[in-house]
């Protein structure tokens, strides 16, 4: 690719990216959640992206369930979403990728082309649009960390025992750089979306590696590095390469879905103002000592449909972003589209989609099958005399990196309970012809889908008032 807009190339200067004639840009935009790497609570499956996509296949088909997803993609972002993000003052998306549209497991180191095509589509829209792109694999062969949006069907992140798993992670970088490396609208490359490296001995070097091997294609583009433990410790790095950025991710624990008030206690935790800006300081102290630029790659509270909660919601909101731009730090709101949980946009609730899938996602809900859209108050009288057991038998296990508790819920909640529902969503698919199909997939076309206006009034007036 050629392009004639060097200007727009960003890269570090200090504290700051700036662009080719010297202008400082704060990177605030949206991650794309639920598109190159879908999720179980942002499209409403249960599970995994794989194990979903293996069961939806066995119902209608190689080549129509290729239709539907294909056609999902295609819906998913367009060109009305990019307008109505930069309508917002916003000026960046993070694009995260699963692997998998780029090389088979049966074929490892063997690039799919045909995986490009959407990722250039949105890039090149965004552009039109005026909003940087940043590249962020969110799903590595092996999987890099121990959840759903790794893709991973079990509670191991295979990758960083494995160095076949990280060879392929490196070639492909090397093919995802070359290809972009001319392209000024793409800000840079996520190289691993929250790592989770139980030794924290294996990422340092394996991070300078795949530095090295993207930096020998491309020795333009800026490199945006999570931390370990879900991207947030940075305590295993040593001083950063050039043109690097260090990106935290902040969520509240007030805004998780079983968050408590706020200001107030979630699981014995005090959560206010102040407690959020010292974790943003302990998460942002890498960045700050190094005098590099500070991102923050993912954040942003659940909304629970419970007006008065969700007024809450948003105060945590607003007090993050003035404490990052107390700290001159650039943000991307997690996530832009989803059925209603945490989007900006949200599929309407007459949608074919949640039509069809409204009765499921009630079952789905009281099982608590997926980690960030459900508690477990539906199955509390199964969970809790487990953990009790554990508790008892296993007083001194403490399992990296969330203990015990949540080490129990991953396996029996998210794991027991969620793959067979991965046969039930699937036979919801049985008997529809092409036309329900492309009915189901448009249901999160822009048009077809409802804003969250107040949350839209929060970022646009921030972006605005702190241009």
């Amino acid at each position: 690719m050629v392009f004639k807009d060097d200007a727009r190339f960003l890269r570090v200067s200090g504290t700051s990216l700036t662009d080719g004639t010297g202008a400082k840009v704060r990177l605030r935009g949206v991650g794309l959640g639920g598109w190159m790497n879908m999720e179980n609570f942002i499209t409403g499956y249960p599970s995994t992206e794989s194990l979903m996509r293996r069961e939806v296949n066995r119902v209608l088909g190689e080549d129509r369930a290729h239709r539907f997803f294909d056609r999902l993609l295609t819906v998913f972002f367009g060109e009305d979403d990019a307008a109505y993000l930069a309508s917002l003052g916003l000026n960046c998306v993070r694009l995260p990728l699963n692997y998998r549209h780029f090389e088979d497991d049966r074929a490892p180191f063997t690039i799919i082309e045909s995986g490009f095509r959407h990722l250039d589509r949105v890039i090149d829209i965004c552009a039109r649009h005026g909003l940087y792109t940043v590249l962020d694999l969110h799903a590595a062969p092996g999987a890099q960390n121990h959840h759903w949006h790794s893709d991973n069907p079990t509670h191991l992140p295979s990758f960083w025992q494995h160095a076949h798993f990280q060879d392929r992670l490196v070639h492909l970088w090397q093919v995802i750089a070359d290809r972009y490396a001319g392209h000024p609208w793409v800000a840079g490359y996520n190289l691993l979306n929250e790592p989770a490296d139980v030794s924290g001995e294996v990422i340092g070097p394996f991070y300078e590696r795949l530095v090295s091997a993207v930096r020998e294609v491309d020795p333009r583009h800026t490199i945006f590095l999570d931390g370990n433990t879900y991207s947030t410790r940075f305590d295993m790095f040593g001083d950063p390469p050039d043109n690097t950025v260090y990106t935290c991710h902040d969520y509240a624990p007030a805004g998780f879905v079983y968050g408590g008030p706020y200001p107030g206690y979630t699981e014995g935790e005090w959560v206010d103002r102040d407690s959020l800006e010292e974790t943003f300081l302990e998460r942002s102290d890498y960045m700050r000592r190094t005098g590099t630029p500070i991102w923050v790659g993912e954040f942003g509270p659940v909304y629970t449909g419970d007006p008065d909660r969700d007024v809450q919601r948003y105060q945590i909101l607003r007090d993050q972003l003035a404490i990052y731009d107390a700290y001159d730090a650039g943000w991307s709101i997690w996530t832009y589209k989803d059925i209603g949980v945490q989007g900006l946009v949200h599929t309407s609730a007459d949608s074919p989609y949640i039509r069809r899938f409204g009765d499921f996602q009630a079952k789905k809900a009281r099982l608590g099958a997926d980690h960030w859209g459900s508690t477990d108050e539906g199955v509390r009288h199964l969970i809790e005399p487990i953990r009790a057991f554990m508790d008892e038998e296993f007083p001194g296990f403490d399992p990296y990196p969330l203990g015990r508790r949540k080490f129990t819920d991953d396996l029996v909640r998210h794991i027991l309970f969620a793959q067979p529902l991965t046969v039930e969503y699937a036979e919801l698919f049985r008997g529809l012809d092409d036309g329900e199909l492309d009915a189901l997939a448009n249901s999160f076309a822009f048009a077809a889908c409802r804003r969250r206006e107040h949350l839209a009034e929060i970022l646009a007036r921030h972006t605005r008032e702190h241009a």
